[in-house]
């Protein structure tokens, strides 16, 4: 018998998708993201200076932090606090790694892009919620700079997106809820730019294994999702240019 989908959607639709943005005050960048009931708060501040390693190059950097609220799942997890979990610490490197893919570091100056994603509520997706999210988040807080004087030209080069997807009983499914992520035999994490070329994918049998075939299935129900994603960023930050 066929996955029967917990909300009634078909294998290829995304969960309902919103970004509310100015969700807080002092943020230069602040967008509530809510994919079905996932519920991301992403966060882009900016500080002058760089790390270390890029002071004196004239080069900026982007970086982020993730973290959950105890509350953000069923069961009450304790707060990480020094020391952060392996999960916890891959997930903030996949968010950097990502939106730095959408910015040109060198005309970012030397200043760094702080990019804070609190889940409030995970019912799975939490990541690429962040990544997807944190790109509003960062397009608009880019925006202030610029109305600010700080920024002579925009250092957005493109978008990024992220989206789910995973086999269920051997088929192919699009941005999995929590129900979904669990009964999965098969679950990989796709960020894709404007152009839907690929930036990372994380992907892994956790039982058995899987074919190229069913491979292709899983990018291809990836890309289909990432463009609806990418066109619902566009209308959030319009009239935002990305160069």
């Amino acid at each position: 018998m066929a996955w029967q989908r917990p909300d009634g959607r078909q294998p290829y639709q995304l969960r309902p998708v919103s970004f509310q943005q100015n969700f807080t005050r002092f943020a230069p960048g602040s967008v509530l993201t809510i994919c079905g009931e996932t519920k991301v708060l992403c966060t882009v501040s900016v500080a002058e200076g760089v790390p270390k390693f890029l002071a004196g190059t004239g080069k900026g950097w982007l970086t982020a932090e993730y973290r959950m609220l105890p509350t953000a799942t069923q069961q009450r997890q304790e707060r990480e606090f020094l020391k952060l979990s392996g999960r916890t610490q891959e997930i903030q490197r996949l968010i950097g790694r990502s939106l730095r893919a959408a910015v040109d570091l060198d005309a970012l100056g030397e200043r760094t892009l702080n990019v804070d994603a609190d889940v409030l509520q995970a019912d799975a997706g939490t990541r690429t919620a962040a990544i997807t999210g944190g790109f509003v988040a960062l397009a608009d807080a880019i925006s202030k700079l610029m109305q600010q004087g700080d920024l002579e030209r925009s250092p957005l080069v493109g978008q990024v997106a992220a989206v789910s997807v995973g086999l269920l009983q051997g088929e192919a499914f699009l941005d999995l809820n929590y129900i979904e992520d669990v009964a999965a035999t098969v679950d990989f994490n796709v960020v894709m730019n404007q152009d839907l070329e690929i930036i990372e994918v994380q992907g892994t049998a956790e039982e058995g294994s899987f074919s190229r075939a069913q491979l292709n299935q899983l990018l291809d129900f990836a890309e289909k999702g990432i463009q609806k994603l990418l066109i619902a960023q566009q209308e959030a930050i319009a009239p935002m240019k990305i160069e």
